[in-house]
């Protein structure tokens, strides 16, 4: 009684946890291993005088030695961060010849023995080295012998620790953020500053700590190449050296000194060196009070705010809780002649909102980023409102961009970011915020506006951004799928202020999105792109009726089949069968012309016999796959005479029919509920 209980199933633990016990192959050796490391540690506590520490501490040649190594550790950080961060940039984030060298000579000094990195600095900053006689003549400057060479011998062997940190912090940072930060007006060091440099400053505080840490036990190198002399370049783990020599007490006094100090560094980093180098808030934002998951993937789909096949609803004045938009600074155009992957002329008056669509590849992001200047796939000749701005860099093109996740940046409020576009184009700190807040307020989230983006929804961060892109006043406004990541409700609830907003901007709005719904509901024009090449450009409506790519004909929720078309209205298509078209439906350009004929899902009907009557086109298949939409079910059904074929039924007439995957069934399609474009 009283003891532990035991599984009959082996590893089984409390709550159901299965708990895996660690090899004792494996664990001997570990515990030997730690234990190999903590008895050194051991031995010099063991072996302190206690009684006498202090006075051993205190002696003239100690407190000199301590002084030194201060003094000299601190110079070689300096340096180190002085030559360090320019050259982990460089090596983060710069492509160019002979990089590999370059990070194995910044490594080399790890791997080198400090004795023989002493002989190199020896022999190339000695009196007969490479450099230093051109040193000594020109600025009469000795480095053996003198603490400037104990400081420069610290820096080689110290360096390493901080360019490493920071490199892999560089190559973790998110680009998206300073991107975003330069389309909305931030020149290249403001945003090194106001952006790179924050996001980096817990690997920079612990490469910077480690670097003075090693530079202040720095040995081998300094006495090789600096020598040992008192007050000069007799630096505490010198003076150590010397001790035991003498005054073995006194020598694990200092040496127990040094040992705090290094524990000391090590605790107060507390994992940032092996825990990664930027952290950034990685918390899944909470969701809406109001915004059910939607696990079904149909987010919108079904929603009665609005539908694909729609025309784009009118803006009702008025409607919603927050006040009218602001208009643009001014009216802007634009024209773009786009060359390399996107190959297209690209042209709009002030005011347009064009919806970009087309499948993964299609070139979708390639566009945003070439009018943005920030992609060698794409090239743009752009004029916005007239002005030509070609050849101006990002941050001088009045292009605002809000990329897929927002790029919020998250060591500012929601205030501060909202604020970061006007204050990059000279805007005073006190009007700018009072800009963004009126904005913040505009789109809703005004009581938000001293949260940091990790407090933050995704349907609210979403509506920062929007916030933020639209307070900088830019010509022309460029959304990378905005509202991809919200569920059904927050994204209805967004894409309706966004609407409201876009139809007060006076610039042209671009938005790449995979939704039928924000491609009919927010945009005046469609342009789909397939393989880099614009394959339609025209209104909404048009597209819904006419669409001339498979991917939207499907995207808007119908069947797309290709073929040729053949004679007497028919259609020849590219997987087999003949489909039926109705009498007058001229088939363009003719009879062997490449054509796309599109059936609505709602326009096929599902039968257990062979129906009679009217249908033209009627084929025997299985049912393959029932998923639900809306109210509404949409049976996959697949046939050996023509492609899959997509069918959308009431439940009510699924459960009438008894459909379940492999039923077999016969379906039909009215030859006038055929449509038919040439491609």
């Amino acid at each position: 009684m009283g003891g532990p209980v035991r599984s009959g199933r082996p590893g089984a633990g409390a709550g159901g946890a299965v708990r895996r016990g660690v090899p004792a192959g494996l664990l001997v050796p570990a515990l030997v291993g730690v234990a190999f490391l903590l008895l050194p540690l051991v031995g010099v506590l063991a072996r302190t005088d206690w009684p006498s520490l202090l006075h051993h501490l205190t002696t003239p040649q100690v407190t000199q030695a301590l002084r030194l190594s201060l003094v000299v550790s601190g110079w070689a950080l300096l340096l180190s961060l002085l030559m360090g961060v320019p050259l982990a940039w460089l090596l983060a984030r710069v492509p160019f010849p002979g990089k590999a060298l370059v990070r194995s000579l910044v490594l080399l000094p790890m791997v080198l023995p400090p004795t023989v990195g002493g002989v190199a600095l020896l022999l190339a900053f000695g009196r007969r080295g490479v450099l230093g006689p051109w040193l000594e003549s020109t600025f009469g400057l000795t480095l053996p012998f003198h603490t400037a060479g104990a400081v420069v011998a610290a820096a080689f062997v110290a360096m390493p620790f901080l360019v490493i940190s920071l490199e892999g912090a560089l190559a973790g940072l998110r680009p998206s953020l300073e991107e975003t930060a330069a389309s909305l007006g931030a020149g290249p060091l403001r945003v090194f500053a106001t952006v790179t440099l924050p996001l980096l400053a817990p690997a920079l505080a612990a490469g910077a700590a480690l670097t003075w840490a090693r530079a202040l036990g720095e040995f081998g190198a300094t006495i090789t190449f600096a020598g040992s002399l008192p007050g000069a370049t007799q630096t505490l783990p010198l003076q150590v050296y010397l001790l035991l020599q003498d005054s073995p007490e006194a020598a694990t006094s200092v040496s127990l000194l040094l040992l705090v100090i290094a524990m000391a560094v090590l605790v107060a980093l507390r994992g940032r060196w092996t825990g990664g180098a930027v952290r950034e808030a990685r918390a899944t934002p909470p969701q809406d009070a109001a915004a059910p998951a939607d696990p079904a993937g149909f987010a919108d789909l079904g929603a009665p705010e609005e539908g694909p096949t729609l025309e784009k609803p009118p803006i009702r004045p008025g409607a919603g809780a927050t006040s009218a938009p602001a208009p643009a600074a001014e009216e802007s155009d634009l024209r773009a002649e786009l060359t390399g992957y996107t190959r297209f002329p690209l042209t709009a008056p002030a005011g347009t909102t064009i919806a970009v669509v087309g499948p993964n590849g299609a070139g979708k992001t390639t566009l945003l980023r070439a009018l943005l200047g920030l992609t060698p796939r794409a090239h743009a000749e752009v004029l916005l409102g007239g002005r030509d701005v070609t050849r101006l860099p990002t941050h001088r093109r009045e292009v605002a961009w809000v990329p897929q996740d927002g790029a919020l940046f998250p060591h500012l409020s929601a205030l501060a970011n909202t604020a970061y576009g006007l204050r990059a184009r000279g805007v005073p700190r006190a009007e700018a915020r009072r800009q963004a807040r009126e904005w913040l307020t505009r789109l809703g989230v005004g009581e938000l506006a001293g949260r940091r983006p990790a407090q933050l929804s995704g349907g609210q961060a979403q509506r920062v951004a929007l916030a933020r892109a639209l307070a900088a006043r830019p010509r022309l406004l460029l959304l990378d799928e905005p509202l991809a990541a919200l569920d059904q409700t927050t994204r209805a609830r967004v894409r309706h202020t966004l609407r409201r907003h876009l139809a007060g901007f006076g610039g042209v709005c671009l938005i790449v999105t995979h939704d039928p719904v924000e491609a009919v509901s927010l945009a005046d024009r469609v342009l789909v792109l397939e393989g880099g090449e614009a394959v339609q450009d025209a209104p909404p409506a048009e597209v819904t009726r006419h669409p001339r790519s498979p991917w939207v004909a499907r995207m808007l929720g119908g069947n797309a089949w290709e073929g040729t078309a053949g004679p007497e209205g028919t259609v020849e298509l590219a997987g087999g069968g003949l489909l039926t078209t109705a009498p007058g439906e001229a088939t363009p350009p003719g009879p062997g012309a490449p054509v796309l004929a599109v059936i609505a899902p709602e326009a096929v009907s599902l039968h257990l016999a062979r129906p009679e009557g009217s249908p033209r086109n009627v084929w025997a298949g299985t049912v393959r796959e029932l998923t639900a939409v809306g109210s509404r079910l949409r049976v996959l059904v697949t046939s050996p005479e023509v492609p899959a074929l997509v069918a959308e039924i009431t439940p009510a007439a699924a459960a009438d029919l008894g459909l379940t995957d492999g039923t077999r069934v016969w379906t039909a399609v009215k030859a006038t509920e055929v449509t038919v474009v040439g491609l």
